[in-house]
């Protein structure tokens, strides 16, 4: 990115439930003016962002930047100002469309938290090569889908190589602990995806393979993730995890885009931990019965987790790799907050930082926050968005 641009990073979607923590966050962590990054919030509407950047406590002079996702005008001119675009505006199949598209056209780096397998794919194969020309960075899945398993694996792999001088060829993911709960957003993603299945069934055979944002690459056979079971590795009972179908991808797409550092063989799977013996079985059962969008109290776009449920979420998750040869190690993610929204709007912003001032050394195209970030983006969220990665073993 050639041009000097006004703003390091936009937050698109301040007035919306998520963006208003991404904005929180940036103003209690870093303010606004001096040395401070330089960063905007943006929404539809001047008054509801006065409104929000009071409410927040972030300081009068907080820039606010008008653009409307359907006012295709105002988001290439919202583009056109900053390095980067950090949009929590979704659904993304929905609203998302056009903010790419001004990001690319524009050379204009991109974040979001998009956990839409069907709508990333058609963007990938829409925009990879124009990113490519352009030099933006098109960054999906920067939240908790799928910054901790993405990451997690990577990390993973980066100890095994140092120790062993080979990748794991197996990864296993462990969801030990996750406390906290979906926002409106997250269940009009799901309610969205519906529909669009129903619109293409072509989109069915993306959805089904660990390999649909992978294109032109079909890996091995992948664990069965949709029964419960007992594993003998950490001699607990495991259910299905309701994540896996987006983070599976990511980690996937990290490899391919990155070469094949885990091999064209690897294998990866994600669970969650319920217990031992008779009872873990039975928790397994019925978690993999259970609809976690689902019921008459679901939560409506706009709402989510109060800031009590917030402080009080915490997540721990489990990597455990074998190598070919036998060879084993594991580590664990942590995250200091409710892992939806406390944890994702630290991590969403960070990431939208890391573009905007990490150098990093790749260029354009419709990347991963693994194969784009790496360990530099490891390194901000240790040092200032609550996760942590240790090797266990």
């Amino acid at each position: 990115m050639s041009d000097a641009r006004e703003f390091d990073v936009i937050i698109y979607g301040s007035t919306g439930y998520t963006g208003r923590l991404v904005a929180e966050y940036m103003s209690e962590q870093y303010g606004v003016g001096g040395d401070a990054p330089k960063w905007a919030m943006a929404g539809r509407s001047q008054e509801k962002l006065e409104e929000v950047r009071d409410l927040i406590g972030a300081p009068a002079d907080t820039p606010l930047v008008v653009a409307d996702a359907n006012d295709f005008e105002s988001l290439d001119a919202m583009a056109k100002r900053a390095t980067v675009i950090c949009t929590t505006v979704g659904p993304y199949q929905l609203y998302g469309d056009d903010v790419v598209t001004a990001c690319v056209a524009n050379g204009t780096h991109y974040v979001d938290l998009c956990g839409e397998p069907g709508w990333m794919r058609e963007k990938i194969d829409e925009h990879q090569d124009a990113a490519e020309k352009s030099g933006a960075q098109i960054c999906f899945s920067c939240g908790f889908d799928s910054i901790p398993f993405d990451l997690g694996v990577f990390m993973l792999q980066k100890d095994m190589t140092k120790r062993f001088g080979k990748p794991a060829s197996r990864v296993k993911c462990r969801v030990r602990a996750m406390e906290g709960g979906p926002s409106g957003g997250t269940v009009a993603s799901l309610g969205a995806t519906m529909k669009a299945l129903a619109k293409n069934p072509a989109l069915v055979k993306i959805l089904a393979s660990s390999f649909g944002l992978t294109p032109g690459f079909e890996g091995p056979d992948q664990p069965n993730m949709l029964i419960p079971k007992h594993d003998k590795d950490i001699d607990s009972w495991v259910a299905p995890f309701v994540m896996a179908p987006i983070n599976t991808k990511n980690v996937h797409r990290t490899n391919f885009l990155a070469d094949f550092p885990y091999g064209a063989d690897f294998k990866y799977d994600e669970m969650v931990v319920t217990s031992a013996g008779e009872m873990g079985k039975q928790a397994a059962e019925m978690l993999s019965k259970a609809n976690p969008f689902g019921g008459d109290d679901a939560p409506k776009p706009g709402e989510g987790p109060t800031k009590e449920q917030r402080d009080n979420g915490h997540y721990d998750v489990l990597f455990l790799g074998k190598t070919e040869d036998g060879e084993t190690a594991s580590l664990c993610v942590k995250g200091d907050k409710d892992p939806g929204y406390g944890s994702t709007s630290k991590m969403i912003a960070e990431s939208a930082l890391c573009l905007a001032q990490d150098k990093i050394k790749h260029g354009g195209g419709v990347w991963t926050p693994g194969a784009l970030m790496g360990k530099k983006i490891v390194k901000r969220l240790e040092a200032s968005a609550g996760l942590s990665f240790t090797v266990e073993s």
